[in-house]
């Protein structure tokens, strides 16, 4: 029975891996808003955490590239503005 459970989870990382890789090499993909989106998330979730410790209040960054016609404008902008 383990070795079931063992091999479906392979398949299934291995399906959830060629997403992954096919959504970034892909034309139509925003790679660089996911990115962005993603590091951000992760920061908000940080500063969330942090606040009991430092003692300030966390301001959520709601901010993402700017894009038109869902391709951003320009590489990086974002992460340190």
């Amino acid at each position: 029975m383990n070795s079931i459970v063992e091999a479906g989870t392979t398949i299934a990382l291995a399906i959830v891996g060629l997403a992954i890789i096919s959504a970034l090499v892909s034309k139509n993909a925003n790679t660089t808003g996911v990115i962005q989106a993603s590091a951000s998330g992760f920061g908000n979730s940080l500063g969330e955490a942090l606040s009991p410790v430092t003692g300030r209040g966390a301001t959520p960054n709601l901010s993402y590239p700017s894009s038109v016609g869902g391709y951003t404008t320009t590489l990086g902008s974002g992460f340190g503005s």
